[in-house]
């Protein structure tokens, strides 16, 4: 007994002067490791009479509680001393100024966006938006597409899987339901422009799986031809910023307009450059019609007595032609150097002087 408490007073000093938790787990292990003291005392039991060997267990029982309820609380004081040393040496000064941060930009294509929807809204078009995930009918058939045209294909367009009534919905492939879903419900005159997202199965320097569109229809009794033309002609004065514009409009085929056309504008290349708006080049940037007589009457309205016209353009590509932006792409990598050099610092959109009448 004279050995286990001259034990215990060694082992509760060396506790009490330890200056770190390595140290500490050494002390412990050389306790109350395999080979500590303690340990080696508990083995040598085996050798000592039973009345003996039960008096001195409990002995070496209450010493090894002891140690191991010394050394967990002076592990707790080292781990506080250590943590506030720490809080100590790397406390931020709250009085230094604020790192600098650069300024944010605003994306060419919201630039775009609301340079267009300023253009039109000056022009006497409400907005009107609708749903990325359309039905057969307000994308295909309402738009007098029929079953056979390659744009239903699987390689153009993104279907989900068949619903409980085997109906496949998709992410639309144009803004052009919009244009079903707001003649459906409201009685003419319409003027509306539909802008919103768009998927297609492509992807190169000019494609992209998703990317930004802008509708424009018009419904009304006496709307024809030559106001679509005159429309088309003050909105590209007006976005590209000139005082005149060479555009052209080439006969073409949609199955939701007739006439249908295709607009090309005026352009200069030399090399790498492109200029829009001058030399003998054309480039396309949009296409429009009047509105189909089957589409009219597939949204119940009477073709007999209303007409209109409906244009449609990418954001993308006249943005890419407006600020000499090259690669589609590089609008959806979330560079911000990119960002720094096309970026705006704050909204700027042109404004139309005149109404369209």
């Amino acid at each position: 007994m004279t050995d286990l408490e001259s034990l215990r007073k060694a082992l509760l000093n060396e506790i009490d002067v330890v200056k770190n938790l390595e140290d500490l787990e050494r002390l412990r292990i050389s306790a109350l490791g395999k080979k500590g003291k303690i340990t080696e005392l508990m083995k040598g039991l085996t050798k000592l009479e039973p009345e003996e060997r039960r008096n001195q267990g409990a002995s070496l029982n209450a010493l090894k509680e002891e140690v191991i309820q010394i050394i967990a609380e002076r592990s707790r004081f080292l781990s506080d001393l250590t943590l506030n040393a720490r809080l100590l040496e790397e406390r931020l000064d709250m009085t230094l100024p604020v790192r600098p941060e650069m300024e944010g930009r605003v994306h060419p294509i919201s630039q775009t966006m609301n340079e267009l929807l300023q253009i039109f809204s000056s022009m006497g078009f409400s907005v009107a938006e609708g749903p990325d995930i359309e039905d057969d009918f307000h994308n295909f058939a309402a738009l007098n597409i029929p079953p056979e045209h390659p744009a239903r294909q699987m390689h153009d367009t993104f279907y989900f899987p068949p619903d409980s009534s085997g109906e496949r919905r998709l992410l639309r492939t144009h803004t052009s339901p919009v244009q079903i879903r707001t003649m459906q419900v409201a009685e003419p005159p319409i003027r509306i422009i539909a802008p919103g997202r768009t998927y297609r199965r492509d992807s190169d320097i000019t494609h992209t799986p998703m990317f930004h569109q802008i509708e424009g229809l018009l419904i009304d009794k006496s709307t024809h031809m030559g106001h679509l033309k005159g429309c088309l002609f003050d909105f590209c004065r007006t976005f590209f910023e000139l005082d005149d514009v060479p555009l052209r409009f080439r006969p073409s085929f949609f199955p939701f307009t007739e006439p249908s056309a295709e607009v090309d504008i005026g352009c200069t290349r030399k090399k790498d450059e492109l200029r829009v708006g001058i030399g003998s080049g054309w480039l396309e940037i949009l296409g429009c019609g009047m509105v189909h007589p089957k589409v009219l009457e597939h949204c119940g309205i009477d073709s007999n007595i209303y007409q209109g016209f409906a244009f449609g353009l990418g954001v993308e590509r006249v943005a890419m032609l407006k600020y000499g932006i090259s690669d589609l792409r590089t609008f959806f990598e979330s560079d911000l150097r990119w960002l720094r050099h096309y970026g705006f610092l704050s909204l700027d959109v042109p404004t139309l002087s005149g109404k369209l009448s």
